[in-house]
């Protein structure tokens, strides 16, 4: 896959886009037994939600995989350069990783995109989905081959795990001469046990505790409608805001306003004790497991704070480095927050859900790392690289 030229690749990507349409039909057929089953399983609405592939989900998977295509080819760019005074030139140079493993929970897009993505970077990558989807996976895993075959290009770049049991996890990442990267996607207890278990590195895309701070300069009907995009628009996803934190200065305004926003939108709120104050019995009394709680439903946590530095304290205590955001008209206030606070996107009068390969405009997304090295947010073909050093002489010699 290093070697395969980029026409080749995009040709594939374009295949798989052409029979993905085709196949519509079979791949929803496969997620339908999924959803039954996890119904079935009393699974929570969240987890229902994120495994769901309708034809709105497979048309989105068609339209980042000719994206995809569209890009340009990381591999082999040449990213910076010099003459050195000796004579001798040196660059440096996107190179592919290696083999991937992607082990991920519900989400059967995450097939598709971890797929494309990392192909595309001249990777291969062995994909490793929860038995919940299994399925759906499967189906796409099919296409996936299929196509690779049709493409001229070797099928065995995408490969799946014969055994959904989770001792084929540790058997993946405990080998140091099988992956060159390991990238969990999902709850707390995977990604806490691949941690453990592992001997390859490892790119956590760990929980998204995502927080919004309505400043007392914020334009408080434009806070209201990002609050309840960021909210309610699409609970069950890391991008989600799980709690809102409301500057003291204008809390009996802004947390009735609030409230009624949120509670109308289906969210159920959970206060603390200075914003039940103001927001009465549409609200209910947050329990210390609430703070730093990943929701992934329609509940959030309701705070106030006394000031910017009380937001940020917080954030520190209870984020997870994924997205954080304040809504304000104060460019200072603005300036402060984006440098004191500690996430992989701070966003400025903005919804927490743009925090999106897509939106961002990396054509899609192979999660949102909150592991600081190597890639840091989003990760789209460059992060699926890294840089290698290229020198070009004329038969020079070391001194």
């Amino acid at each position: 896959m290093a070697q395969a030229s980029g026409a080749q690749k995009n040709q594939w990507l374009r295949l798989l886009a052409e029979q993905l349409h085709a196949e519509r039909a079979t791949v929803i057929a496969a997620n339908q037994l999924d959803l039954q089953n996890a119904v079935a399983a009393g699974r929570s609405g969240a987890m229902v939600d994120r495994l769901r592939l309708d034809d709105r989900g497979i048309a989105q998977l068609i339209t980042a995989l000719l994206e995809i295509a569209a890009m340009a080819d990381p591999v082999g760019r040449l990213t910076a350069g010099e003459i050195r005074p000796a004579g001798f030139e040196v660059r440096k140079q996107r190179v592919p990783l290696g083999v991937i493993g992607m082990v991920y929970e519900s989400r059967p897009n995450v097939t598709i995109d971890a797929a494309a993505l990392c192909l595309k970077a001249g990777n291969a990558v062995v994909l490793r989905g929860g038995s919940e989807a299994l399925h759906s996976n499967s189906a796409l895993i099919t296409l996936l081959r299929a196509s690779l075959r049709a493409a001229g290009l070797p099928e065995d770049a995408v490969q799946q795990p014969a055994t959904a049991e989770r001792a084929a996890i540790e058997a993946l990442v405990s080998e140091r001469d099988g992956l060159d990267l390991c990238i969990p996607r999902g709850g707390t207890q995977l990604i806490d046990f691949i941690m453990q278990v592992a001997r390859v590195p490892v790119i956590q895309h760990y929980q998204g505790v995502c927080h919004l701070y309505v400043h007392s300069a914020a334009d408080l009907a434009q806070a209201t409608r990002v609050v309840v995009n960021a909210k309610a628009q699409r609970p069950g996803v890391c991008n989600a805001t799980e709690a809102i934190l409301v500057d003291a200065a204008i809390a009996e305004t802004a947390v009735p306003e609030l409230v009624q926003a949120l509670t109308a939108a289906g969210v159920q709120v959970r206060a603390c004790a200075r914003a039940i104050a103001y927001g009465g019995d549409r609200v209910v009394a947050a329990q210390p497991e609430d703070y730093g709680q990943e929701f992934l439903d329609l509940i959030c946590l309701l705070r106030v704070v006394d000031d910017l530095d009380g937001a940020l304290a917080h954030i520190r205590q209870y984020g997870s480095r994924h997205t954080e955001g304040i809504l304000t008209r104060d460019i200072a206030a603005a300036h402060r927050f984006t440098q004191g606070v500690d996430a992989s996107c701070v966003v400025v009068n903005a919804s927490t859900r743009l925090n999106d390969g897509s939106c961002l405009g990396l054509g899609a997304e192979i999660g949102i790392s909150t592991t600081k090295l190597h890639a840091y947010g989003p990760m789209g073909l460059d992060s699926l690289t890294t840089e290698r050093w290229l020198v070009v002489g004329d038969g020079h010699l070391r001194q």
